[in-house]
């Protein structure tokens, strides 16, 4: 028995509610806000000794394990799970998870943190280009005014003055770039086959794997001492910060991240997630009391601007017009 191979149109026939993209909408920014505090937490500790590797591997290894269950409860329910997903999770891990950070602390220790950020960041342009290519259909003019906007903002917050160029740098900060585009990319691919807390979970665990086997060989330092850091006025053990890090700001960070996707789409979520640099300047002014000089609040501004012009474009479904797919209908058995 078959079935028809004609093409439909995914997202076209019925537009997801206006609810479920200003539902996406707030995950995708409460995933920024989490993702956000993990720089000024961690940056006392690097500061203080700890070593990269420790810190990234305690990150991810903690956030794996409360995210667990979600994983756990996917194997047991659906047969043949791991058979399905085990390699999207395996990418998402290696990419998404441990090769973002890595390639962007590689990076930044080549170049300066702002210059590396700034072109980390550039991912949502690379997102509008991967879904250009794939459906074949240009970013309409808003969406290219809103990339042009967005770059810009971002240019004025991380404030590259005086920055020189390393070309091995560079390549580093862009391979952290792609890795962040494909987070936004297999995070669209999660859904009721493979839920969002599963994929997180598991590609947590897989970035965790990939930090312990770096760290035993010695490849990465891991170097973690019993020291107290100064955050917001107190001082606290190391402790504290690697727990928030780790329970709060990447736990939350990645759980509420893959909900979004899903729900507004891989362009206007990885737009969105560009506000994670203005929450970190506002981290970093409250804990550390780094204050944002006024040209950063000139970019932020631009960058926000960046983010409603890409959201204009978007369908009353919520996910963008030039991300809608046609895929063949798979024939029955």
């Amino acid at each position: 028995m078959t079935a028809s191979t004609a093409p439909i149109t995914v997202g076209a026939a019925l537009p997801l509610p206006a609810s479920r993209a200003t539902s996406g909408l707030v995950l995708a920014v409460g995933s920024a806000l989490a993702f956000s505090s993990s720089g000024p937490f961690v940056k006392p500790l690097l500061e203080a000794g700890w070593s990269i590797g420790a810190a990234l591997l305690i990150r991810m290894s903690l956030a794996g394990l409360i995210l667990a269950p979600a994983l756990v409860s996917a194997v047991v329910r659906q047969r043949g799970f791991i058979r399905r997903h085990g390699p999207l999770i395996l990418a998402f891990g290696l990419s998404a998870v441990a090769g973002c950070q890595l390639f962007y602390f590689a990076a930044m220790q080549r170049m300066p943190v702002a210059v590396a950020l700034l072109i980390q960041y550039l991912a949502p342009v690379l997102v509008v280009g991967f879904v250009w290519l794939r459906t074949r259909r240009a970013p309409s003019r808003l969406v290219v005014c809103g990339a042009v906007v967005a770059v810009a903002g971002l240019v004025l917050v991380v404030d590259i003055a005086g920055a020189r160029f390393d070309l091995w740098g560079t390549v580093l900060a862009l391979c952290a770039a792609v890795c962040t585009a494909v987070y936004f990319v297999i995070g669209e691919r999660a859904g009721d086959d493979l839920p969002p807390l599963a994929l997180a979970a598991g590609g947590l665990i897989v970035g965790a794997a990939l930090m312990g086997l770096l760290c035993a060989t010695g490849i990465l330092p891991f170097t973690a001492p019993p020291v107290d850091v100064t955050l917001g006025g107190m001082t606290l053990p190391a402790i504290v910060p690697m727990l928030w890090v780790g329970a709060v700001a990447t736990t939350v960070g990645y759980a509420l991240g893959v909900m979004a996707v899903p729900r507004i789409g891989s362009r206007m979520a990885s737009f969105a997630g560009l506000v994670e640099v203005l929450f970190a300047l506002a981290f970093a002014w409250l804990l550390l009391g780094e204050t944002p000089a006024p040209i950063q609040f000139a970019g932020g501004a631009l960058i926000l601007v960046g983010v409603v012009l890409v959201r204009l474009d978007s369908n009353a479904g919520g996910r963008p017009a030039a991300e809608r797919a046609t895929i063949p209908v798979v024939p029955s058995p």
